[in-house]
């Protein structure tokens, strides 16, 4: 079994790809970061941004489209994209 393989059966749920405008709220409203949404499930998402450097670990993602803001915690990182999973 290759890598890919053991990642794909890692996951809780599975993901469907998107391409979705969103904001990335940092804590107290200091300051919001636009991204894309670039793929989605029940438990989480993957975003990217020109940097993630200035984000934290716990943000507020607020979806372009009217959902309701989600708290999430970052759980990767690359220098473009978060894998953010939903806070219960």
């Amino acid at each position: 079994m290759d890598a890919g393989t053991q990642d794909t059966n890692k996951r809780v749920a599975p993901r469907m790809r998107t391409l979705k405008g969103a904001r990335l709220v940092l804590p107290n409203n200091v300051s919001t970061f636009q991204c894309t949404v670039r793929n989605i499930s029940e438990t989480g998402l993957a975003v990217e941004l020109p940097s993630t450097l200035a984000i934290p670990n716990q943000v507020t993602l607020r979806m372009d489209d009217g959902r309701p803001d989600r708290l999430c915690d970052v759980v990767w990182r690359t220098e473009t994209r978060l894998g953010l999973h939903y806070v219960e």
